[in-house]
């Protein structure tokens, strides 16, 4: 039908006379021209039709007549893909495309308007389909808001709380409780947040504010290369390779465990999940969080041995443990010094040192020894790593 068209528009324009010879020849080159432009969109109109016939063909599954569809349109026009306007059309009964960003910008807002009153009570969410059995939106806002506490849990998994929130509407609305961000921003932050700004609500101040992740473990991974031992008749030297890994798991109660072992963390990361685990030479302690004036977020840890292990290490030492099993005379004490960073899409994953020493306590005197180590390349940077187990079950709510 196009190509008709395009034939009787050439055919009417040779019929008509021409006006004179300057006139006549201005008049042939510009019809020329337009006739080439109508020729023009006629090819690309056609080619278009067959694309689009071909995108069609495609999705419903009929690939081999997709392909002859794609092959006569790009005979037409070769770069037709490229002209072709994939967005969606606007819906003339959808309502003005500005209004919708208005709702979308405040979602909490518009969900809100969108609850329903029956029965002279606030209904949170409406089942689907009829139901025999009891419906969960019979229960009241304040009983689902402490359910959603359960979710979150004493870790803090606020992860899970965000995915609840996906459910419906209601569960939405439940979800940015703001007392449930504060008291997550209490436990993290403790007396120190007890204002919003710069923050605009709780949850920013959760999801913005620089802090240490408590559903997984960070992972420094430490190789080097040891020279040997010479051989007997002094013909060769071995080498050997050297790796270790540190792990430093946060809690939110303001705990930390640390832990430095051969093992790869397949074996080691389960074994951290509790923070009584019985894995040896875990060294365990307590952290704060510091910003200073050049707003970067530090992370102050002490760690040491447990008390039992302390116990049990000076009586394999001890030639007289029979006379003597009291508590070793010295205790000795680790601090580390770490600055919170962010890499790739991950937010508050990385942990580079700036500090680390040993402190040792002598009973007897009351005298303090501190041994500070130098930062070399032996101490690689700490990376997060999420453990779905961790925040698998809940033992308190929030």
């Amino acid at each position: 039908m196009v190509e008709l068209n395009v034939f009787r528009a050439q055919w009417m324009s040779e019929l008509k006379p021409n006006s004179g010879s300057n006139g006549g020849n201005r008049g042939l080159s510009s019809r020329a021209a337009d006739l080439r432009r109508r020729q023009e969109q006629a090819r690309e109109e056609k080619a278009r039709e067959l694309f689009l016939k071909a995108v069609e063909e495609e999705e419903n599954g009929a690939v081999y007549e997709a392909i002859k569809y794609y092959r006569r349109a790009m005979q037409i026009v070769p770069d037709i893909e490229f002209k072709i306007n994939y967005s969606r059309t606007p819906d003339p009964d959808g309502g003005n495309e500005n209004d919708m960003d208005g709702e979308i910008e405040d979602l909490l807002a518009y969900f809100h308007q969108q609850l329903t009153l029956q029965d002279n009570s606030l209904k949170i969410c409406v089942p689907e389909v009829e139901m025999t059995q009891m419906h969960i939106s019979a229960l009241p806002p304040e009983v689902l808001i402490y359910i959603f506490r359960w979710v979150v849990s004493s870790d803090l998994d606020l992860r899970a709380l965000e995915q609840l929130s996906l459910v419906c509407r209601g569960f939405y609305i439940c979800a940015r409780d703001p007392e449930i961000w504060r008291s997550a921003c209490l436990r993290v932050w403790g007396r120190s947040c007890t204002k919003l700004v710069p923050f605009n609500s709780w949850r920013e101040m959760f999801l913005e504010r620089p802090r240490v992740r408590f559903d997984g473990v960070y992972i420094s991974k430490t190789a080097y290369i040891r020279q040997g031992e010479e051989s007997l008749d002094g013909f060769y030297r071995a080498w050997h390779q050297v790796e270790y890994y540190r792990y430093l798991r946060f809690f939110p109660d303001g705990q930390v465990m640390m832990l430095t072992t051969p093992e790869d963390p397949l074996v080691t990361v389960p074994r951290l999940r509790s923070r009584n685990t019985r894995v040896e030479s875990i060294m365990c302690g307590h952290y704060r969080l510091s910003q200073d004036t050049d707003n970067q977020t530090k992370v102050f840890v002490v760690v040491s041995k447990r008390k039992e292990e302390k116990v049990a290490e000076y009586q394999r030492n001890s030639r007289f443990c029979r006379r003597n099993p009291a508590a070793p005379e010295t205790e000795h004490s680790f601090h580390v010094g770490l600055q919170l960073s962010s890499g790739g899409r991950q937010s508050f994953n990385k942990l580079n040192w700036i500090h680390h020493s040993c402190h040792i306590n002598y009973r007897s005197t009351g005298e303090t020894v501190v041994t500070a180590f130098d930062l070399d390349q032996m101490y690689a940077s700490f990376f997060f790593a999420r453990v779905k187990s961790y925040t698998a079950f809940s033992e308190r709510p929030l």
